[in-house]
């Protein structure tokens, strides 16, 4: 299996889609809402629809799990794409340039593709297993700070730690850390990715949105999973760090 032709295939999907959902940042687009009370824009649709039909047209026999489509299974497919067409919705819909188009391939159960694009600032960051992580066009590093009292932290929201039962656990990080900054979403993963952050965390996550970043945090030298040390995008909790700071930030996360 020659990964570097899905590593081709899967950053210029998530790049054609990025673009076309420029065609409707910042022009006071309104979003509908659904049950979840969480907001869905005509492009973040048609922005899924171009990916799913690259990914049918080119591997038919693929299933496909995204975010506004659902799931279309293929039986027995060992090759399982998740797609988030625009993660971000909230800043999209506010003109704020931190969404992404973020879409990962599963193969035999783990993610071994992944490609995130960040269509507003043009930034683009992929890898593939034992092909490097690329972030426009160069190789990208996790931070070499060893230091978590000198580690910058970033997530998305304040209010979902204690919303999901996890207040605790952010207050203990805040206090061990330097500086937190926030509405970060897909982007806070990228800075992890790229070594401008130390730690990027979420207390609730699906796996469209993790769906490209354990290839990604891992082929730049990194960790991307749950809060219990597990590499997975199959869990409610996200966290991407260093090798060398993550026991410390497990411990500091840890409420058992």
């Amino acid at each position: 299996m020659k990964l570097d032709d899905y590593l081709s295939f899967i950053t210029e999907t998530a790049y054609l889609a990025g673009r076309l959902t420029l065609g409707y940042f910042q022009t006071g687009i309104r979003p509908d809402f659904k049950s979840d009370e969480t907001p869905v824009t005509v492009a973040d649709r048609l922005s899924e629809e171009l990916i799913r039909r690259r990914i049918e047209d080119r591997y038919p026999m693929h299933a496909i799990v995204g975010e506004e489509g659902g799931v279309t299974e293929r039986e027995g497919a060992a090759f399982r794409w998740y797609v988030d067409p625009i993660d971000g919705t909230k800043a999209f819909i506010h003109g704020v340039p931190l969404y992404a188009v973020l879409i990962g391939l599963e193969i035999d159960g783990q993610v071994a593709v992944g490609a995130a694009y960040f269509p507003a600032l043009d930034e683009m960051i992929a890898a593939a297993d034992g092909l490097g992580c690329w972030w426009n066009g160069r190789r990208a590093h996790v931070s070499t700070v060893n230091d978590l009292s000198r580690s910058v932290v970033a997530y998305t929201s304040t209010t979902t730690f204690a919303q999901y039962g996890h207040a605790a656990a952010w207050e203990r990080l805040q206090k061990a850390t330097w500086f937190q900054a926030g509405w970060s979403d897909a982007y806070a993963y990228l800075l992890a990715a790229s070594g401008r952050v130390e730690i990027a965390l979420d207390p609730v996550m699906n796996a469209w949105d993790s769906g490209p970043f354990p290839p990604i945090l891992r082929e730049a030298g990194g960790y991307f999973g749950d809060w219990r040390g597990n590499v997975t995008i199959h869990s409610p909790t996200a966290l991407a760090t260093t090798q060398t700071l993550l026991p410390e930030v497990l411990r500091l996360l840890d409420e058992s």
